[in-house]
């Protein structure tokens, strides 16, 4: 039996989903700790409730997607209308360490999944699926890519792999994260320099009266995002065309940063929405909604199979990442801050 909701219905569903995440986080101690966001946990409970549905009575629920597309597209382009290359070169030489070190794990991070994918008996695809897309990436990333892999590289159900590796990742993170910072914090004395401002988004305790936004910032946000989107999709074209082929929501991104870093110095008085509440409002709610949309419409009875294999990846990726940190990453950070 199948229960078909249309693009309406389950933009309905998807903020009552997001508001049981945020209640859901309100409550329990356990989430906020591990920083699990509004969407994800409302999203996870969702899939859980269709999971049961399909198991007790045989009865698949699916969504309409389509608005799903359109706000992770609009997400990037809100990241890419962020991204300022003065801000990156102000970052320099600790940037650029930074830079080296996280790109040089992305590939343990694949070859780590690949071993274990192959060592299972899986598609070595599915290694690249439980490595950087999901554990680096992160839900938006596991999701965004996971058509690519189930369509070009018959990786099936690499959504919901995706997200397992997200979700367990994010709190297995977390439960590791926090020991190892503080003995290092503890260890050498390390204090804060600086309070830094978000570049994307909100502070979540952000509430409405320290934030400006009026119909005139929303409306010129808006229209740069359609900007940035329309410019992507034309670039997307281009890419196709000559035989490139990438994700809508990348060039978006790309657009976004092109225009970001061009016409606010082309044209001075042009009043451009980058570090504006408005462009951290539209950047929040289409991340939240496409969250919520892709979580609850997981179909989580695909991985009864896979259960072992990734649970075994994980273990693997937790091992490495945790001998990274201790002999490369903060040992490279260190030695680059106590440069005079």
């Amino acid at each position: 039996m199948e229960l078909a909701l249309d693009n309406r219905q389950t933009l309905i569903v998807a903020i009552l989903v997001y508001f049981l995440g945020k209640h859901l986080v309100s409550r329990i101690r356990f989430l906020r700790e591990y920083n699990i966001s509004q969407p994800v946990a409302g999203g996870v409970l969702a899939s859980l409730g269709t999971g049961a549905l399909y198991s007790l009575f045989a009865t698949e629920v699916n969504f309409g997607l389509a608005l799903r597309d359109t706000l992770l597209i609009t997400f990037f382009a809100t990241v890419g209308l962020s991204s300022r290359v003065e801000t990156l070169i102000k970052g320099g030489r600790r940037l650029l360490v930074l830079l080296i070190v996280a790109v040089t794990y992305l590939a343990i991070q694949n070859i780590t999944g690949i071993a274990v994918a192959v060592t299972s008996g899986l598609d070595p695809n599915v290694g690249i699926v439980g490595g950087s897309m999901s554990l680096s990436g992160g839900h938006g990333t596991a999701i965004a890519w996971a058509p690519v892999f189930e369509q070009d590289y018959a990786v099936s159900g690499a959504a919901e792999i995706g997200v397992a590796c997200a979700t367990f990742g994010l709190v297995l993170g977390g439960v590791i994260g926090g020991p190892i910072a503080r003995a290092l914090i503890t260890r050498h004395g390390l204090r804060p320099t600086s309070e830094e401002t978000l570049s994307v988004g909100l502070p979540h305790e952000t509430t409405a009266g320290e934030v400006s936004i009026d119909v005139d910032s929303m409306l010129r946000t808006i229209l740069v995002i359609a900007w940035s989107i329309g410019i992507g999709l034309a670039i997307n074209e281009a890419l196709i065309a000559a035989g490139v082929n990438l994700p809508a929501f990348v060039t978006a991104l790309f657009a976004g940063i092109l225009l970001t870093n061009t016409l606010p110095h082309l044209f001075r008085k042009l009043q451009w929405p980058t570090g504006t509440p408005a462009l951290a409002l539209v950047s929040d709610l289409s991340l939240g909604l496409f969250l919520a949309m892709s979580l609850m419409s997981l179909k989580l009875w695909t991985l009864a199979e896979l259960a072992g294999p990734i649970l075994a990846m994980l273990v693997a990726q937790v091992l490495v990442i945790v001998l990274y940190v201790l002999y490369i990453d903060f040992r490279s950070w260190a030695a680059i801050t106590t440069q005079r």
